[in-house]
């Protein structure tokens, strides 16, 4: 399976975005996916992940402002981004895995596959 990450750009601070992530390939509805992301100069994080049952996680920095979801219909999952802050700004990476277990989901190590990574820039 091949992800494309979309929906990127510049936005103000308190504005909204929302990514995609299209999967090609491979229908995703048996994975769990996830967003990462990779702001300058730093580790690439966890941000949010979505189950095949649709159970979500979020990194506690987001919880409450993003909202992860998926249409497994048009293989693609969203990340709905609000309230954002000049330390949302990062490059966005949706990844997922076949062998991807519940207790990994937020690590980063046990993804083996990933889109091409979206910037996002909050203004202040």
């Amino acid at each position: 399976v091949q992800l494309q990450a979309s929906g990127g750009g510049l936005v103000q601070t308190g504005g909204s975005l929302r990514l995609s992530c299209t999967a090609s390939g491979r229908t995703i509805n048996m994975y769990h996916m996830a967003w990462f992301r990779q702001a300058p100069g730093k580790e690439r994080e966890f941000v949010t992940a979505i189950t095949r049952s649709r159970n979500t996680y979020y990194a506690d920095t987001v919880k409450g402002r993003f909202t992860i979801s998926r249409d497994n219909a048009k293989n693609t999952v969203y990340l709905q981004m609000n309230s954002l802050k000049p330390e949302d700004t990062a490059v966005y990476y949706c990844a997922t895995s076949p062998g991807l277990i519940l207790s990994s989901l937020r690590l980063k190590d046990q993804y083996d596959i990933w889109g091409q990574g979206t910037l996002v820039t909050v203004s202040s």
